[in-house]
Parts: structure tokens; C-alpha cells; sequence
């Protein structure tokens, strides 16, 4: 069984997230008849920067590389990959 972390976000921080965590979710967006399906491929090779996918965590909105030679510039695209295995 995993064991609890205590939960250490400010009570503002708390009272923020309940509130978004409240909101209904939003509406899928009304497309016409002409809109066309593609490939997420297709809109990553328009960014000029492409993602970087690197083994790491996310803990309270933060994401922490587990290797700690990776340096990401701000405002970096990443794509956490994360493990179920705590081991």
C-alpha cells in the first residue's frame, strides 16, 4: 500500500485548487462539417521547439527530472514519463 504525504500547500493554494477542481468541465469545442482529423505529429512540427521526454515526476504542479544532469530552459515543452513502480 503506498503510504500518504502530508499535504503541504499553503491554505490559499488549497482553498485555488478546490475551486478549479470545482469548476464543471469545459465543453468539447463545436467543429463545422469541413473540419478535418489530424495527427498530433502535425501540430508538434509547427512548434518551433519540440517537446523533450524525460523520466521524471510531477509533485504539486512542479516537474522534478529524476536525472539530475537534465537542465530544461524555462517555458520548456516536456513530456514527463513517468513509472507505477516504486521499487
Amino acid at each position: 500500500m503506498t503510504e500518504r504525504e502530508i499535504d503541504r500547500r499553503s491554505i490559499e493554494r488549497r482553498a485555488r485548487d478546490e475551486q478549479i477542481a470545482s469548476q464543471p468541465p469545459l465543453a468539447p469545442l463545436e467543429l463545422g462539417p469541413e473540419a478535418t482529423a489530424s495527427p498530433m505529429e502535425s501540430h508538434l512540427s509547427r512548434q518551433h521547439r519540440r517537446p523533450l521526454a524525460v523520466a521524471g515526476v510531477v509533485e504539486n504542479g512542479l516537474v522534478r527530472p529524476l536525472d539530475p544532469s537534465v537542465r530544461l530552459r524555462e517555458k520548456s515543452r516536456v513530456i514527463i514519463i513517468a513509472s507505477d513502480d516504486t521499487a
